[in-house]
């Protein structure tokens, strides 16, 4: 039931490919973002920052609108190129401890509407608006939803035996990263795929909420009945066993007029609680946690190990610690907002966690187990929805490597 589309990408030229692709805009702290733009030209953070020489302050419209121009100046130099036949792409990326493999396709915004491709995930509706408007002035998208299909060793095989092949594109990272791109224009082949998609039922977003919510409103305000281009989405379709779900781990600023002896004893209401002292830990888990607070490590676990739990989310180690420890103790009702709660995600050592607590930029840690996708699965089929920061999911894909143009 899922439909997916070929399309003609615009590429980096093979010779440029690692000067122009970039992470995510949000990624780079200002010192090595000002680097990109002084020291490499060709970087495809110049389209999205188009006013970076000129600091001067313009509507979003007009900035936009910056980005587009700046976008088409790199294809009138050459710098980027849009292929001739539409295609699908398959993109593995390498790291120094795993490795990812999906197909770059364009997904069906009729699908998102119908429930085909599930979320779970709460949106920002002033964000939503603004991605929409970024991607109707600049005319193109360059961030693919990912998405996760069933494992399926139809495809498995079907993408082993293109990777043989020699790559389009096959260049390393400043993060020592290796990317390849293979590019599939044979129509057969793209049909037999389309079919094979078409007898899955469902594909999850992993990562870009927002992003396809811009899309479907980009789409309901398409007048020109031609520009079907609009009525799809750009995306990053990988097999559920290959994407890498990490946590978001929690730091909250003060105890909330608690002592520390009367915060533990709150907490004896809820969890058996051991003292680690110095000794990192980290839950080995679901349903146990972790905690630092004043120098020293603790491990909590649920005091009523058989509690009974309604739905998928109730049962999210996330809810969990919300329903029982920062809501009713912490007082911290707004997840998204409230100034006294920050995320680290699980990728950064807890050491960190440990070191931002010790200079007394927070009072207390909570470290979480991560969620699978088995649990992200249950709360897309029931309509629910996890809480700010529950997952940290890879890959990430960079930017200027694949643009699909609207």
């Amino acid at each position: 039931m899922a439909k997916i589309v070929p399309f003609k990408a615009v590429r980096p030229t093979r010779d440029k490919v690692c000067l122009v692709t970039c992470r995510s805009y949000e990624e780079y702290v200002n010192a090595e973002l000002a680097a990109q733009l002084d020291f490499n030209p060709l970087s495809f953070l110049h389209i999205l920052k188009p006013a970076y020489t000129n600091q001067e302050t313009v509507s979003f419209e007009k900035r936009y609108r910056q980005v587009h121009q700046k976008y088409e100046d790199f294809k009138n130099e050459i710098i980027l190129v849009k292929d001739k036949k539409p295609a699908i792409y398959i993109h593995k990326i390498v790291t120094k401890t795993q490795s990812f493999t999906g197909i770059i396709v364009g997904t069906s915004v009729a699908d998102y509407c119908n429930n085909i491709i599930k979320k779970h995930e709460d949106i920002i509706a002033f964000r939503v608006r603004l991605l929409k408007d970024y991607m109707k002035y600049s005319e193109f998208n360059t961030e693919p939803v990912l998405m996760t299909y069933p494992d399926n060793k139809t495809i498995e095989n079907w993408i082993f035996n293109c990777i043989q092949k020699l790559a389009d594109f096959e260049f390393s990272t400043t993060k020592k990263e290796i990317h390849y791109l293979w590019k599939i224009e044979d129509a057969l082949e793209i049909n037999w795929l389309q079919n094979i998609f078409e007898k899955t039922q469902s594909l999850y977003i992993a990562d870009g909420h927002h992003r396809t919510e811009a899309l479907k409103l980009l789409s309901e305000e398409n007048d020109n009945p031609q520009n079907t281009a609009k009525n799809h989405i750009l995306s990053y379709l990988i097999s559920e066993n290959n994407i890498k779900i990490y946590e978001f781990n929690r730091l909250v600023k003060d105890l909330n007029g608690f002592t520390k002896e009367a915060f533990l004893q709150e907490l004896q209401k809820e969890f058996i609680i051991e003292d680690k002292l110095q000794q990192a830990f980290q839950p080995s888990r679901k349903h146990e946690f972790g905690m630092y607070l004043d120098h020293s490590f603790y491990s909590l676990n649920l005091r009523n190990e058989n509690e009974i739990f309604e739905t998928s989310l109730d049962r999210l180690d996330t809810q969990i610690l919300y329903k029982k420890v920062l809501l009713p103790i912490l007082a911290i009702e707004d997840l998204r907002d409230d100034e006294r709660i920050e995320y680290l995600s699980g990728k950064q050592s807890i050491l960190e966690l440990q070191n931002k607590i010790d200079q007394e930029e927070f009072e207390i840690g909570f470290i979480l187990f991560p969620s699978n996708i088995e649990e992200i699965k249950a709360l897309a089929d029931a309509d629910l929805i996890m809480p700010p920061k529950s997952t940290y999911i890879e890959p990430k894909f960079r930017s200027g490597l694949v643009v699909y143009e609207l």
